[in-house]
């Protein structure tokens, strides 16, 4: 859309850039180029003109779109990247694209999702305007027991994402949820296609939901003791998320040119965790009123299991794909 391409080439500028330049660039007329300023100007962004100079970004709103996030992007990256204003679950738009061939890497994006989807299907609030709903494709012929340490090292990019976007850490409940101050801000749902023959896996799709400019009003009841958002946890000051869905792209494709391989993940990870020395209740999973067992977290050991001692002194590795860990701020 060529909207998002002035979009784009305005939002590069730190200062003003002729409409003929920008004809020039995108092969466009210049009274093409005039009508997508006014069109983004409808959409609320602040766009001085001078004769002579051209025009001029002085105030952009909270819009995801292409051209804004592909404004912190080269443009060899954008090509296959998809932003939406709303769909039922970006992992499902995802789905269907992987099926028909979409390379690894291929990004859907949404600034809100009316089905989106949790764990253990449960649903995941994701209200337009003030939140990240981003899913990225990813083949990395590996078999299942590598999706733990896929899990965790998408958990890591995030938080490098959220770090190198706005400056601020963020704390890891084992195994993948994001917190600020104990609560949550960040969920990550990974769904797995196996070809039958090889038992590798053909799609991996890595969904990534981030709580980030909404405010306590924005969560349904009963989540507002245990979810929050970037800005709540900020003093209600509001962030780009373009710059974050950007960053988290990046650090994406970093993770998939860094698999299988690389000790950075678990050192991170060990840095931002603060499930081990805990006491935590682990349930079985896949079992409905399973009987849960308390115990204490000791450690994350290199496959991203978790070392737990029982009242007994026995010692167990957890994995995730056997047990949830609950309790230990009052979510799963």
């Amino acid at each position: 859309m060529l909207k998002d391409e002035v979009l784009k080439l305005l939002s590069r500028e730190k200062d003003y850039i002729s409409g003929e330049t920008i004809s020039r660039k995108l092969g466009v007329t210049r009274a093409a180029v005039n009508s997508a300023v006014k069109a983004l100007r409808n959409d609320g962004y602040h766009i001085e003109s001078s004769t002579n100079k051209g025009y001029l970004i002085t105030e952009s709103p909270d819009i995801l779109s292409k051209g804004s996030v592909s404004s912190y992007l080269p443009d060899q990256r954008c090509s296959d990247i998809l932003l939406f204003d709303s769909v039922g679950s970006t992992n499902n738009v995802l789905k269907e694209m992987a099926s028909k061939g979409a390379p690894s890497g291929t990004v859907v994006i949404a600034d809100q999702q009316t089905s989106g989807k949790g764990r253990r299907g449960r649903s995941f609030a994701s209200p337009s305007g003030v939140g990240i709903y981003f899913s990225y494709l990813f083949r990395p012929e590996d078999g299942l027991d590598k999706i733990s340490d896929l899990t965790s090292w998408s958990a890591i990019a995030v938080a490098d994402a959220i770090k190198n976007a706005y400056g601020l850490e963020t704390q890891i409940k084992w195994v993948n949820d994001l917190l600020m101050n104990r609560k949550k801000i960040c969920g990550i749902l990974t769904e797995v296609t196996v070809e039958g023959e090889s038992g590798l896996i053909d799609t991996c799709i890595i969904g990534i939901g981030i709580n980030v400019n909404e405010t306590p009003s924005d969560f349904p009841a009963g989540l507002s003791d245990i979810a929050t958002s970037i800005s709540i946890e900020n003093g209600g000051r509001k962030f780009d998320r373009s710059r974050l869905a950007a960053e988290l792209v990046k650090t994406m494709d970093k993770l998939r040119s860094d698999w299988p391989s690389s000790s950075y993940y678990i050192e991170r990870y060990r840095e931002l965790n603060i499930t081990a020395g805990s006491k935590i209740t682990a349930y079985p999973r896949m079992v409905e009123n399973g009987e849960g067992r308390t115990e204490t977290a000791l450690a994350v050991n290199d496959d991203f299991s978790l070392k737990v001692e029982f009242t007994d002194g026995s010692i167990e590795n957890l994995r995730s794909g056997e047990v949830s860990v609950r309790g230990l701020y009052g979510y799963t």
